[in-house]
């Protein structure tokens, strides 16, 4: 019988805590302490040569359930559709209007923290509703 295997999901990104603290936000994750010996994070990044300080960051689901989300800082930004992206599930079990409004609440929400509105996209025959959204950086990802 396989073992089910931990995953974390990894962004690339410009500005790793930036996007991870969005995150955080987004899903109510939280900031890991920082390493052991330093009292913040910004502590621990004032030891690195300054090439490695804010390379990465991470934050994680507090109850230990979810994937560890992992930013790393890249060069280059974003040119194409992404191959892989989230749904933020918070219209489960809502359909019509009620999830709808529920969508479009939380699509606020996330407006106000940066993120950008890509498209409603409305329930038809086969679908239920969606909204389409794109981080503080471009990455696309889905209120579902």
């Amino acid at each position: 019988m396989t073992t089910i295997k931990q995953f974390q999901v990894t962004f690339d990104c410009a500005e790793p805590e930036r996007v991870a603290r969005f995150w955080c936000e987004v899903l109510g994750y939280v900031v890991p302490p920082p390493p052991q010996g330093f009292d913040t994070w910004d502590d621990y990044n004032g030891t690195l040569p300054p090439e490695k300080r804010g390379a990465w960051f991470a934050c994680g689901d507090p109850s230990g359930v979810g994937p560890r989300l992992y930013f790393q800082r890249v060069p280059e930004g974003r040119t194409v559709k992404n191959r892989v992206h989230l749904d933020v599930r918070v219209g489960t079990g809502l359909v019509g209007e009620e999830r709808l409004a529920t969508l479009k609440a939380e699509c606020e929400r996330l407006i106000a923290l940066g993120a950008t509105c890509v498209q409603v996209l409305v329930a038809d025959d086969e679908n239920e509703s969606c909204i389409a959204m794109q981080d503080i950086e471009g990455n696309e990802f889905c209120l579902d």
